[in-house]
């Protein structure tokens, strides 16, 4: 596996280094990577429902006023358009072409952890994998959960947004699928870790608690469990992304994240 190549040859600080580090995950685990002016287009016909694995991203400069028109030439045989745009100042900029292009727009809110790294807990969280289907128990829950958000997805849109994690793998030098446990051994909350120890940096993403265990503890306990892999691993830039909109922004904001940056997502359907 090739080792994290920055964009930038020395990044200034850590909304550089979280930036060069997304950038960089978004790459590694495509299908195909097109470049195109002002950023990059990611493919992967195994997962054509993942709009994570099926998009443009821009990290500039590029028009905002053209934008539109080249995402419509470059993504024109896919049934959807993502953009996600890096700087965020520039995403600003896009606001307006995109939504007069119907797009939908969310603010994505890169938190770093600031606090001390959180003692462990007595819950029992453990790396996982997603399991054989329809059996293994991450990816009964993980399925389950997904319907649950998506009542009206078909079979391959479900199937496409679990199976991603697969993808995954390939992002960062060390990729963990962590899990916490109810007291019958089902999957109750459970979290992606992907660590660059080289780069000493690390990301926890799709922190998620199955409906029927919410407000127990279990998501507390893995994000814990991230924490402190991510420091064992001597990664001492741990961030996350958050929906600026979304209330978990306020729920990591108190375990000890903060907001560094942002970066500006749109989505036409």
């Amino acid at each position: 596996m090739c080792g994290f190549a920055y964009d930038r040859e020395v990044p200034q600080n850590d909304l550089e280094r979280v930036q060069d580090f997304r950038i960089s995950f978004a790459r590694r685990q495509a299908g195909e990577v097109r470049e195109v002016p002002g950023g990059f287009l990611v493919l992967h016909g195994g997962y054509a429902r993942s709009h994570e694995h099926n998009q443009l991203h821009i990290v500039g400069p590029a028009d905002p006023e053209g934008l539109p028109a080249l995402a419509d030439e470059v993504m024109a045989f896919l049934p959807h358009r993502r953009i996600t745009v890096h700087d965020e100042a520039l995403g600003l900029l896009c606001v307006p072409a995109l939504e007069r292009a119907g797009y939908s727009h969310m603010t994505e809110v890169l938190m770093v952890h600031t606090g001390p790294v959180p003692e462990a807990t007595a819950a029992d969280v453990v790396e996982r994998e997603l399991g054989p289907d329809p059996h293994g128990p991450l990816r009964r829950a993980v399925t389950a959960q997904q319907r649950r958000w998506m009542p009206d997805a078909d079979e391959r849109t479900v199937h496409d947004l679990v199976e991603r994690r697969t993808a995954r793998r390939a992002g960062a030098e060390e990729v963990l699928f962590l899990a916490a446990h109810d007291d019958s051994g089902e999957v109750a909350s459970w979290a992606d870790l992907y660590l660059e120890p080289a780069a000493g940096i690390a990301q926890i993403e799709e922190v998620a608690t199955a409906e029927p265990y919410l407000r127990r503890g279990h998501a507390d306990a893995v994000l814990t469990a991230a924490l402190r892999r991510a420091a064992a691993a001597e990664c001492g830039l741990r961030f996350l992304v958050a929906d600026q909109d979304d209330w978990p922004l306020h729920w990591y904001g108190r375990r000890g994240f903060t907001a560094i940056g942002r970066a500006h997502a749109f989505s036409r359907f």
